[in-house]
């Protein structure tokens, strides 16, 4: 083993080598267990003390009950697979072990979610919209493709952790703040619309409020976020796949031979709804609205690359070549998921809801905050108990399982880009963890509050993507495309998009627009036919390149002197400043030491970054995958010293 007298540094200082300990999310088995019967038994009697049982759907209650412990087992199980390893970087990334097939699976469930399947069930069965406006399945899976071409293998190469570690080591810490804002305002809209979905089914089941559903429904995905760590979110999320897709597929045939249900090819273009005549479930699109549509399509491609929930998947395969692999085939699994879906909202536009008995309570229409119960009422009103049973527990379970994935991609950008860099340089693993679990609670009370404010699944799932795409793409694209892009290109592009889109107003936000562009359609559901959020995007791109270069320009002319440059990224920069970034930008800055093979225990040092075989290593990674030689690896053949201690 190495000496006693030998330093061992992590990325986050120096510390005795005897003093390192593996770090878990719960670190000690019986304060985990005490924490789970605390939270299990004061939240069931206090809510038990309250709750009238008489409207309750007692079978699927159970279901519920029984999938939800199943996901909590594998999540334990998945979670002692990191025992022993545990600095803050293998919870974000799980080692750089997933492999490939569980990758494919987690990736998938990623964005097949509570948003991906009650907000495409929601769309296709509301009568003003219809499934040619059910632009997200097709668009996220477009975001998936072109991800793996031009993104996933360059961040993958490079070893960054999250999706800031660029911006961050390129633009500094305080410009990394500023785009951690859209970055998690992005995960908190879609954690809200999971919360959405989730309520919504918990509505139906157990006959209680929205509002009621989501606290309970925000209370379970937190409880069950904080046992922490990838390899829990990824194995729950294998999971929560064949619960959708098992549940969902084995409901559809059920509901499409219901005694309610009319054949849905004969209302596909027009229904009878209520006595007058409106559009089929295949929806129409107005010309004037060809604009719109395509703008909203651009966002929901380009605006799905930039997200930390895919980058984190991306990061922790075992190469960049399986960080492709497994973009492409989650394309193809996004598609196909999303059918069941689309037929369960054509079922829902073809049925007599009146003469199932649900409408009398909603003197004969739906509600427009109904719209988002679609799904599980097809469920529970369409389906043979039995069917019923399975469907809404395993759906269920799954949309509680996708909850946190995002909530954790959202606390693991704030640990490590914001809280450590920014405010607590010294922070050690255990700290760093320790806010995470402040990040998941806060972040999982403002995601709450939103999916009680905002009552459509589906326009939160819109709203999630909107800022990524006008702030955060041409951000990626600069940072990692770009080679003269520095900081006041960044910042001037991010002032520039943000001022655009907000000016242009949002409903669903409550935001008026002050600027009304051609097309403008007023009213209480106002909205923008111009393409604001791509001429936004657009314009905040061209401010990033053009200010940068510009910028770039003015310091290697001459024009501005050394000292003009206050952000120190294009001439006034340290040489150590200069050495440490390209550092961590080439390669993983680890080094895995085993001195003991008996004992299996694990040393960490950071080591100055090697130029020869590392890289060579690194290239080889990149092209032949996993059988390459890896990049740490290749280190630890240059550092013969410290290799003879193995």
């Amino acid at each position: 083993s190495l000496p006693p007298s030998l330093p061992c540094r992590s990325s986050l200082g120096s510390v005795p080598h005897t003093d390192w300990r593996p770090i878990a999310i719960f670190p000690h088995r019986r304060q985990t267990q005490r924490l789970i019967f605390h939270f299990v038994f004061i939240g069931g009697t206090a809510y038990t003390t309250v709750m009238d049982f008489s409207n309750i759907n007692v079978p699927g209650l159970i279901s519920v009950i029984i999938f939800y412990l199943l996901i909590l087992v594998v999540g334990i199980w998945a979670g002692r697979k990191s025992k022993g390893r545990g600095d803050s970087e293998d919870v974000m990334v799980a080692g750089r072990n997933i492999g490939l097939v569980v990758g494919i699976f987690t990736m998938t469930a990623t964005w097949v979610g509570g948003g991906y399947i009650n907000g495409t069930a929601e769309i296709v069965f509301n009568p003003a919209y219809g499934l040619v406006w059910a632009l997200a399945p097709f668009g996220y899976a477009l975001s998936l493709v072109l991800g793996g071409i031009f993104f996933a293998a360059k961040m993958r190469t490079q070893g960054y952790v999250t999706m800031l570690d660029p911006f961050q080591y390129k633009y500094g810490e305080r410009m990394c703040g500023l785009l951690f804002v859209p970055a998690l305002l992005g995960e908190v809209f879609w954690s809200a619309a999971i919360l959405s979905a989730l309520g919504a089914t918990l509505e139906v089941i157990l006959s209680m409020g929205s509002t009621e559903s989501v606290i309970v429904s925000a209370c379970i995905a937190l409880g069950y976020t904080l046992f922490g760590g990838l390899y829990s979110v990824a194995y729950t999320d294998v999971v929560q796949l064949f619960c959708i897709f098992f549940g969902l597929w084995l409901s559809v045939p059920f509901a499409m031979t219901s005694s309610y249900t009319q054949p849905i090819l004969s209302t596909a273009v027009q229904r009878v709804w209520n006595g007058t005549e409106q559009f089929g479930w295949l929806g129409k699109l107005d010309p004037l609205d060809g604009a719109n549509y395509a703008d909203n399509l651009l966002m929901l491609t380009f605006g799905g690359i930039p997200w930390q929930v895919y980058f984190q998947r991306v990061l922790s395969a075992k190469s960049a070549k399986k960080a492709q692999v497994l973009s492409y085939v989650a394309a193809f699994g996004c598609l196909l998921m999303a059918v069941p879906s689309v037929l369960i909202g054509a079922v829902a536009a073809s049925a007599d809801w009146e003469a199932t008995g649900f409408l009398n309570k909603t003197e004969g229409q739906f509600a427009e905050k109904e719209m988002k119960l679609i799904l599980p009422l097809v469920l529970q009103y369409l389906c043979p108990p039995v069917v019923s049973f399975l469907g809404l527990g395993v759906v269920s379970a799954a949309v509680m399982s996708s909850a946190d994935s995002s909530i954790l991609s959202a606390a693991s950008m704030f640990a490590r880009n914001v809280m450590k860099p920014i405010f607590w340089q010294q922070a050690t693993d255990r700290q760093i963890i320790w806010s995470m679990r402040v990040a998941i609670a806060v972040i999982g009370a403002i995601a709450c509050v939103l999916a009680i404010k905002i009552t459509t699944i589906y326009g939160l799932w819109f709203l999630c993507s909107d800022l990524v795409f006008v702030i955060l793409f041409p951000q990626l694209l600069n940072v990692i495309y770009i080679k003269k892009s520095n900081t006041y290109g960044s910042l001037a592009g991010y002032l520039v998009g943000l001022f655009c889109r907000l000016t242009a107003g949002e409903t669903l936000l409550f935001l008026p627009p002050l600027f009304r562009y051609p097309g403008f359609v007023d009213g209480e559901g106002f909205y923008q036919r111009f393409p604001v959020k791509t001429l936004s995007m657009l314009l905040s791109l061209a401010a990033c390149v053009g200010v940068s270069y510009f910028t770039d320009w003015l310091f290697h002319t001459g024009r501005l002197q050394k000292h003009h440059d206050v952000f120190r990224c294009v001439v006034n920069v340290a040489p150590a400043e200069v050495e440490e970034s390209q550092g961590e930008m080439l390669s993983i800055s680890k080094l895995n030491l085993s001195p003991n093979s008996r004992t299996g225990k694990t040393f960490e040092l950071d080591v100055p970054q090697s130029s020869g075989r590392a890289a060579a290593a690194a290239a080889a990674a990149d092209s032949e995958g996993a059988d390459a030689k890896p990049i740490a690896e290749a280190e630890a053949e240059e550092k013969a010293p410290l290799s003879n201690h193995n």
